[in-house]
């Protein structure tokens, strides 16, 4: 493994290690940011609101419990094509559930008698949201968003199995022409491309959650 991590022709052109980690950073990108587009609204809803908190905590959870590998092919089969589509809504899918859950765990776990102090100030709903409630609930948002990182990103290697690039590239085709050093230095890049996220997520948060909110 460490013979082909440190042989630079591997490194090199459109199939080497570095257009590899972007594309693998691509797929995560776009799953990331299209289910933060998706949960993120509908979370600070329902823990702004209490409504619908039952209907969609269960239908996140639903579907972190399907096989990634599984929706995958259920959305080749739905979309009728093999590419990047059907890898998105398979991660987007993995990724909506922390998301959702977290962002509506911070917002309802915010003290009433906060809330109760900023409408007797005179605010309204929506600077309550924005200039109360999600500032106290940033950290557990951060959190999901990190979660959701982090399964997004180790799950991105099923891209492979759809003629696409990414890290997942090696590991596929480590496994199926046995050259095993190929499979676990993308597994292992994989690894280091988690924790590299994780920690960008741990200085995210360093720097937007207050002082007085952090756990150091």
């Amino acid at each position: 493994m460490w013979q082909y991590l440190t042989d630079s022709f591997n490194w090199s052109g459109p199939e080497g290690i570095t257009a590899r980690i972007l594309q693998h950073i691509w797929y995560t990108v776009a799953a990331l940011g299209l289910a933060t587009a998706i949960a993120l609204p509908v979370g600070l809803w329902i823990g702004h609101t209490r409504r619908g908190a039952f209907l969609a905590i269960n239908m996140g959870n639903a579907a972190r419990a399907l096989p990634s590998l599984g929706l995958l092919m259920l959305a080749v089969l739905i979309t009728d094509q093999i590419g990047f589509l059907p890898v998105l809504i398979a991660l987007v899918a993995l990724g909506i559930p922390p998301i959702l859950t977290s962002t509506y765990a911070g917002l309802s776990g915010v003290d009433p008698a906060t809330i109760d102090a900023a409408r007797g100030m005179g605010m309204t709903g929506r600077e309550i949201l924005t200039k109360v409630e999600i500032p106290i609930a940033l950290p557990l948002i951060i959190s999901g968003l990190r979660g959701a990182t982090l399964q997004i990103v180790s799950t991105a290697t099923i891209a492979a199995l759809v003629s696409l690039g990414g890290l997942g590239r090696y590991v596929v085709d480590g496994l199926k022409l046995r050259d095993f050093p190929q499979m676990f230095t993308g597994a292992l890049l994989v690894a280091l491309l988690a924790i590299a996220l994780d920690l960008l997520f741990a200085l995210v948060g360093r720097l937007t959650v207050s002082k007085g909110l952090r756990v150091d």
